[in-house]
């Protein structure tokens, strides 16, 4: 999962690698054309600082580095200043080396962010310098400058803040495309989702409002139930003091029309059992996985063991339906781009807003990553690349900024084989 909360049709960022070629001097590369940056024109590496994951294991092993990010830029690509970044649980999973589509460390985390765009490369058309957008790559937002593709960027609406463009993609995508995509949600229709005052989880509110008298069933602790009715939950659940079966039962005997899971094993089960006859469950995470700050492999092989186990004879018997959401799995760019772009017209009719947590300088990434762990966030947490100014760094010495350059040298040499671009598909 991305989301709970982050396509293959994303770029990652590009690493310099020691045995590759310098890049050329200012003079022999060529002009960047639509560029009215002069650095862009200089060609000059910058030094950008950055959250790199060195290791897998606890929140000590995520670093604020200080890291070399190229600014010759290929055919359609953006040179964007980050303003804002959104922190998923595809992190936490992928600190602790859960995360398939992560490559190994070390490497700089972070799928979603929102920015400025500095310089523009040749053949880019539809961005100019100056432009506000949204941007959704494999990972690598967390830094002060990155480089993307200009088809993995989104302009932004007027109105709208770097912290909500940096909070909408993963969350809202994966939301979206649950609802509407897989499980046709119809007005009447009744969803549970757990985790629901998380990102995905307002996210799915908020869409389910925008279709006619379809009930929420949301399961949250119950210092967050008064929150999330306001936004829009109808029957908000602790699942920390009550049987969540049982609960909906309560007000909905025959069940509901879809679960959405981010849970996984025996929750999967529960959930299957809560469908109607042609409900529909939807499984897009394992946070059941996720325990403390390691690996938790006992934790993982209970996950394993209570996991649904169902055969085709007993789909048919029963008349429901199962299907697994991965957003960094969908193939098809062009419907990332769609829902991308309904997405953006929803929120421009104020019919969706993504509800911001907290806000944390790159200097206060465990404590971001400690709320979301915890469970303690209420809608988005998102990460500032912009330097903490001296008044507001506390009284305890913050993580020292380190140089990447040796890190990640040391582990190329490592790996054997230097890191390989991410390319769309039409490319």
């Amino acid at each position: 999962m991305m989301s709970g909360e982050e396509a293959p049709t994303l770029q990652s960022e590009q690493e310099k690698q020691p045995d590759e070629e310098p890049p050329p001097a200012a003079s022999e590369a060529p002009q960047q054309s639509g560029s009215s940056s002069p650095a862009a024109a200089e060609e000059q590496p910058l030094s950008v600082r950055a959250l790199v994951l060195t290791g897998y294991g606890g929140y000590d092993k995520v670093k604020l580095q200080v890291k070399t990010q190229k600014q010759q830029l290929a055919a359609g690509e953006v040179l964007v200043r980050v303003k804002a970044c959104g922190l998923n649980f595809a992190e936490l999973m992928g600190k602790q080396g859960l995360y398939e589509l992560l490559p190994p460390p070390p490497v700089t985390l972070g799928m979603e962010g929102s920015g400025v765009i500095e310089a523009v490369g040749e053949d880019v058309k539809d961005r100019k310098v100056g432009d506000r957008v949204i941007m959704l790559i494999r990972s690598g937002m967390y830094q002060e400058v990155v480089v993307v593709a200009a088809g993995n960027t989104f302009p932004m609406p007027e109105q709208m803040s770097f912290e909500e463009g940096a909070a909408l993609p993963v969350n809202y995508l994966t939301a979206y495309l649950m609802l509407f995509e897989s499980a046709n949600l119809k007005p009447g229709k009744s969803v549970l989702v757990h985790m629901a005052a998380g990102g995905v989880g307002v996210a799915v509110t908020q869409l389910c409002q925008t279709v006619p008298d379809v009930t929420v069933f949301g399961t949250a602790s119950a210092s967050k139930h008064e929150i999330i009715s306001q936004g829009g939950v109808t029957h908000p659940i602790d699942y920390r003091t009550k049987d969540y079966v049982e609960e909906v039962r309560k007000i909905s005997p025959k069940g509901v029309d879809i679960v959405l899971d981010p849970l996984g094993g025996s929750d999967t089960q529960k959930g299957f059992s809560l469908l109607k006859p042609l409900g529909m469950l939807i499984v897009f995470g394992a946070a059941n996985c996720v325990t403390g700050q390691k690996k938790n492999l006992l934790a993982m092989a209970k996950t394993w063991y209570n996991q649904l186990s169902l055969s085709m004879l007993k789909l048919m018997q029963t008349n429901k339906g199962v299907c697994g959401f991965h957003l960094g799995y969908i193939p098809d760019e062009q419907l990332i781009v769609r829902t991308m772009g309904k997405l953006l017209e929803l929120y421009s009719q104020g019919k969706i807003k993504p509800r911001i947590d907290s806000c944390y300088h790159f200097e206060e990434a465990t404590d971001a990553m400690k709320r979301m762990h915890e469970r303690q966030n209420i809608g988005k947490v998102i990460l500032l690349p912009e330097a903490k100014k001296e008044e507001e760094v506390p009284k305890s010495n913050p993580e020292p900024v380190e140089n990447v350059e040796k890190t990640e040298a040391a582990s190329t040499r490592r790996r054997k084989r230097p890191q390989r671009k991410l390319k769309l598909r039409n490319e």
